[in-house]
């Protein structure tokens, strides 16, 4: 059995700590009308870390009558507004998408009057996967929300992934800044000269308790082998916990990678919202929606 601090390197030893600790939520799910969404939210009910309020069709209220709560309306739209309303009532602690457009979802969310954005809040997508043959599990961002990142949104970025190192008992974080090379180079990509200012805040403590560091490659990052090869000194060690994407291309490919090629496991949530966003994309497995439903639920738990 886990004890409560111990690290948690993988998703099934998530799962457990939400059951050891009988870590229980309320998710508001936005139009659940695919087998996907069902599934992935019965599993998170059987769990026991999840209780479900379902926004969505008659139908959906016919099949989970007495068994979920279910509210009916009659449409995606109407049902995004719902399920946000939800969070602001204070009755659900995550939001999940069912089936409807991101747009349509994310525009109730971000609604100025009725949203659960908060204003100077840095709406971002963070990621956490396992990958075979990485002893514990790699969070990253930005694949999905934030094209090209402001220095502003990517030292919100640092501070998020280094919030759900925490929150997983990683008590000091490894956060490397990837780039193509271990150089700056302002010229051709000026973004690199931003990192120098992230590594001075983190030693300077602006960022909670973690280590940062880059321009790191992502084999340097991730293989203390290759950092060695190189000849290269970084207090990352090739032990990364976390990896901060320089735009969306970059991210998107690595996600999009290590789950086609290598069969990693991921989950992932929007960062910057009242309560944390469970938005999966329609390519998307059962487990990874399960997934994504436990990392929720956890980081809740941590605020």
């Amino acid at each position: 059995m886990m004890q409560p601090t111990d690290t948690i390197v993988d998703f099934r030893q998530l799962v457990d700590h939400l059951a050891e600790t009988k870590t229980q939520k309320q998710v508001a799910v936005a139009w659940p009308e695919d087998e996907h969404t069902r599934d992935a939210v019965e599993m998170a009910a059987k769990a026991g870390f999840l209780v479900p309020i379902l926004v969505g069709s008659e139908q959906t209220k016919a099949k989970y009558e007495g068994k979920f709560e279910t509210i009916v309306v009659d449409s995606p739209e109407a049902a995004s507004a719902k399920a946000v309303a939800l969070v602001r009532e204070g009755r659900a602690q995550v939001l999940m998408k069912g089936f409807v457009n991101t747009d349509v979802l994310l525009r109730a969310v971000l609604n100025k009057e009725t949203g659960i954005l908060p204003k100077g809040s840095v709406l971002t997508h963070v990621s956490a996967a396992k990958i075979q043959g990485y002893p514990k599990l790699l969070f990253f961002t930005d694949p999905a929300v934030i094209p090209y990142p402001t220095q502003e949104q990517r030292i919100a970025q640092v501070r998020y992934v280094a919030d759900f190192c925490h929150a997983f008992h990683i008590e000091c974080p490894k956060i490397s800044l990837i780039h193509c090379s271990e150089k700056v180079d302002e010229r051709h990509f000026p973004y690199t000269q931003g990192y120098l200012e992230l590594k001075k805040m983190a030693e300077e403590g602006a960022l909670g308790k973690c280590i940062v560091d880059g321009p790191l490659d992502l084999k340097t990052s991730c293989s203390a082998e290759a950092l060695a090869t190189k000849k290269l000194e970084s207090p990352i060690g090739g032990e990364a916990d976390a990896v901060i994407f320089p735009d969306i291309e970059a991210g998107n490919v690595f996600y999009k990678t290590i789950t086609l090629f290598a069969g990693s496991e991921t989950a992932a949530v929007l960062q910057g919202t009242d309560v944390p966003v469970v938005l999966p994309s329609r390519g998307d497995t059962i487990e990874s929606k399960f997934y994504s439903l436990a990392l929720a639920t956890m980081i809740t738990k941590s605020k």
